[in-house]
This record gives C-alpha cells, structure tokens and sequence, in this order.
C-alpha cells in the first residue's frame, strides 16, 4: 500500500519572580551603615538562622536571570523589528519533561508491525507548532541570520544531491543557534520512493544517514520521505538504519501563502509546519520572506515556535 501526502501540498512564575526582586530591593533598600532594624512585631530569626533567612546569594541569582529574560526579549522585540515581523514571536514554554508518545497517524497505517510511526501533529496541549525545511537547494545566508536573530528553533531534512555542493552552509547553520539546529534525513536523490525496490529505498535513506553521520557527526533519528510518499519498504528500510520516527506536516509555508492539510485550514498544538529551501528563482520571494509570512501567521494565532526534537 502506498500513503501519499503530496495531494495535500502544501505567567503566575514571572509574578513571582518580580514579586521576589520587588521584596529583595525593599529589604536593601534601607542598608545605608548597618542591618535595618527589624519592623515591629515581625519575626526575628532564631541565632544561626540570619544567613539562611536572608539568603543574599538567592537574591543575586534571580535578579540576573530576571535581567538576562529582560535582555533576551528586548532584543527579541528588536530583532522583529529589524527583520519585518509584525510581532515579535512568542516564546515557547519548556519542553515536557517526558517526550509524549507518538504513533502513526490514523490513515497513515501500513500493514508492518514495529515500523517507525508516521505522524503530522505532536500530541501536546501546548500552544506550540514545529517548524521544518526541506531538500537544501537554497543557501542564502540572510536565513541563518534571521532564524539567530528571532531566536526561531527549526529542522532541517536535507536531500545530498542538493546539498552536497556546499556542506559548510549547513554545518554553520548546524551550530547557528544556541541549542542547535537538527539536520535530518530527506534523502540521497529525493527520489519517489515507492516506485523503487526495497533495495533501492534502502540505498536512499541508509546512504543519507550515512552522509549526514559523516559530514554533520550525528546520525538522524528523524526521516521524511520526499512528497510524504511512502510505503511498507520505506518504513522498513528507514527502521533498518536507525530512523526512529517519521514526521509529515499539517501546513507549509511559502512566502506569499500557506496551505493547509487539515479541513478548518488552521493551526493546532503541537502542528508540524513545512517550508522549503527556495528562493526567487523558485518562489514570489525570498526565505526571510517566508519566514516573516509563517511566523506573523504563527504569532497572530497565538503560537509559539518549538524545538521539534524536545519533543520527538
């Protein structure tokens, strides 16, 4: 059976955080020559307690983390400013502490038992989307400026025959952001899939896993199969050099549009968003314009952009 995607193209903490600064800074406040008398009637801690009650080093380190939130999202506001945004985009909440458990979606099923799960949504009831760009034919380095600017974590699924020509663009966009971007498996040759042999399907995956474990240091353990086709032997062959999970999406992007997969042509929690690496040659823009349409559509819908890998 072959499954097809292509016809469907595509704060209570930070209160108590200012609440603990605005105590801190009234408790120092008074400390001109010596310790403030205590007020009236308030508890005086017990001999050997005083340190511990006062906790000055507490203090210090939740005042610079509240100063380093300040700067990030200042410079966050900037950022979209800079780059044409028409907000800035929403920080993401934490990760989960435990991954959720992701199975193929239904109508995506083959008949193998054990096969990595095919799926277009993470099952959060977070306010998060994933954002995923595919092939690697477009190299402008205004993207990797931009995504570092905004903050914006994303994945790339890289196809060799289109990226070979230059692997360094992607190695610095590998290590372009903090936490690092993940490259992922988009095949040798991005060929249609289940026309082949499994022989040749194996050849496909298995040989890029290869090349980005040589050339980036880290096998992927994501794989999306070029147009979302694929059928058992795809599955198979991916399961077979370490490919653990298959994403798809619900939506893509280009810099003039979206569409969308689902029928309410809207976005949901936990969402996977695809894009491409194209440019004016290819599209009625450029991949910073991209960007600025999904992200003003993520942000106007009250999403915040994830790492896709926190979660998977």
């Amino acid at each position: 059976m072959v499954i097809s995607a292509h016809p469907f193209r595509r704060t209570l903490g930070a209160a108590l955080v200012v609440a603990a600064l605005a105590s801190a800074a009234t408790a120092c406040s008074d400390s001109g020559s010596g310790p403030a008398e205590p007020e009236r009637g308030a508890p005086v801690p017990a001999a050997g307690q005083q340190g511990r009650a006062q906790a000055p080093g507490s203090a210090g380190a939740l005042n610079a983390y509240v100063e380093r939130v300040r700067k990030q999202k200042a410079a966050r506001a900037l950022a979209a400013r800079k780059w044409g945004l028409a907000k800035a985009p929403l920080d993401a909440p934490a990760p989960p502490k435990a991954k959720p458990r992701i199975t193929t979606r239904k109508g995506f099923e083959t008949d193998g038992e054990g096969l990595p799960p095919v799926f277009t949504t993470v099952p959060t009831k977070q306010k998060v989307v994933f954002l995923t760009i595919d092939d690697g034919a477009e190299k402008d380095p205004e993207l990797l400026r931009m995504m570092q600017d905004l903050r914006i974590p994303y994945s790339a699924f890289l196809s060799d025959y289109v990226v070979k020509d230059d692997y360094g663009y992607f190695a610095k966009m590998q290590k372009s952001q903090e936490s690092g971007v993940a490259l992922h498996n988009h095949t040798l040759n991005h060929r249609y899939l289940p026309g082949l042999s499994y022989k040749q399907q194996k050849r496909e995956i298995c040989g890029m896993q290869d090349v980005i474990e040589k050339r980036f240091g880290k096998r992927p353990p994501l794989f999306r199969p070029p147009y979302g086709n694929y059928n058992e032997d795809t599955l198979r062959a991916a399961k077979s050099c370490g490919v653990r999970a298959v994403p798809l999406w619900s939506a893509e992007a280009f810099p003039d549009h979206m569409e969308w997969r689902e029928w309410d042509r809207d976005l949901h929690p936990g969402d996977i968003v695809l894009t491409h690496f194209r440019g004016k040659g290819d599209w009625k823009g450029t991949m910073p314009d991209m960007i600025r349409r999904v992200m003003n559509v993520i942000t106007a819908k009250g999403y915040a952009v994830a790492k896709l890998e926190d979660y998977v």
